[in-house]
């Protein structure tokens, strides 16, 4: 199969394309080389490359931000992944299309599922939602798959940040009322390729294994612990820690459709982190 990836220079595209080459004749596409808000282009190339799929991981996230780069953010999420999914539908190419857990509330106490009804409640997962209904309209062959809390060797994220935060010494506060479902880019662009090769086709949520979600405050002293680092870590609200943008208190993603439709069992948190920490 014939693939291309945008958004190439991302922290999942830079895990995902040496793992789909494995098996795929793949194609990256960074921004500078296509701009999927262009819809002459983004027509053009999907046309000419004749690819079988397209996996799009272009992205505007930075939550925060989007509160006021609005535009900018609608551009990118909504109106660049409809001129993919037009351009999909006229040259007989499927889709991937990596979506977030920002699209919930987080009103609810047990695991979003896939057919959950969306409630953004940031301008960047009402940008996100935009996106998904436009896959979700125009096209019939799509794998939509949300996730959630990403981290990676090639980008600034969550572990990252903790662990600089660790190196240069004092407390740590960390918001310990928002529950999530950390995800290592690895364990993700594993599953795309194996979902991508079954031709089920739908909405999935695709995330590290938590049983139910942990908090940030957990997930950064499970990161120091495993680095043996002895930083001390205080637990914090929401409140406490105002950013401009609000997160669901709980955005706990269901990935059992996933493991049903695609085979693939993706990895507890804690494995999923000691791996990647094996490997920075």
């Amino acid at each position: 199969m014939k693939v291309i990836v945008t958004g190439s220079q991302g922290m999942l595209s830079q895990d995902l394309i040496p793992i789909i080459s494995t098996e795929h004749e793949t194609v990256s596409l960074a921004a500078n080389e296509l701009d999927i808000t262009n819809k002459e282009k983004v027509f053009d190339v999907i046309g000419e490359s004749k690819a079988d799929l397209v996996i799009n991981c272009a992205a505007y996230s930075q939550v925060d931000q989007a509160e006021t780069e609005i535009e900018q953010a609608f551009r990118i999420n909504a109106y660049g992944v409809q001129q993919l999914a037009l351009a999909c539908r006229q040259h007989r190419s499927t889709l991937c299309h990596i979506s977030t857990d920002y699209v919930f509330d987080g009103t609810k106490n047990e695991p979003y599922q896939p057919f959950d009804q969306p409630n953004p409640i940031s301008r960047y997962g009402a940008s996100k939602l935009a996106g998904e209904k436009f896959v979700q309209s125009i096209l019939n062959r799509y794998y939509l798959i949300r996730t959630s809390s990403l981290y990676g060797k090639n980008g600034n994220n969550f572990v990252h940040t903790i662990l600089q935060l660790a190196g240069k010494g004092g407390p740590l506060k960390v918001v310990c009322d928002q529950q999530m479902s950390p995800t290592w880019t690895v364990n993700l662009a594993q599953g795309i390729l194996r979902l991508i090769s079954t031709g089920n086709f739908g909405t999935y949520h695709l995330t590290d294994r938590t049983n139910g979600g942990i908090s940030w405050h957990e997930f950064a002293g499970r990161i120091l612990e495993r680095k043996g680092s002895h930083a001390e870590i205080e637990p914090i609200t929401t409140k406490q820690f105002a950013r401009p943008a609000k997160r669901p208190a709980y955005s706990v993603l269901d990935t059992s459709l996933f493991t049903l439709c695609s085979g693939y069992e993706p990895l507890p948190w804690e494995e999923s982190l000691k791996r990647f920490l094996e490997t920075i």
